[in-house]
């Protein structure tokens, strides 16, 4: 069985906390929780009472600002 990756298209790293019903390493988790932040203190309320379908939407929509430095 092979180890899971980052979600993020181009990205190899190990994985380190879950996005949505994927999983992301650390370096894109971290970005993900700062991009939530700074789209204001209800993010979190809001993502935290989402279905895992909701929570997709969102994380489709952060990977949309994500560039991947190899």
């Amino acid at each position: 069985m092979t180890p899971e990756r980052c979600q993020v298209q181009g990205c190899s790293a190990q994985v380190y906390a879950p996005g949505g019903t994927g999983s992301l390493c650390k370096d894109h988790f971290i970005q993900f929780v700062n991009w939530r932040r700074r789209r204001g203190p209800g993010m979190f309320q809001k993502y935290a009472a989402m279905s895992m379908e909701g929570r997709d939407a969102i994380v489709a929509e952060w990977k949309k600002t994500v560039t991947v430095v190899e």
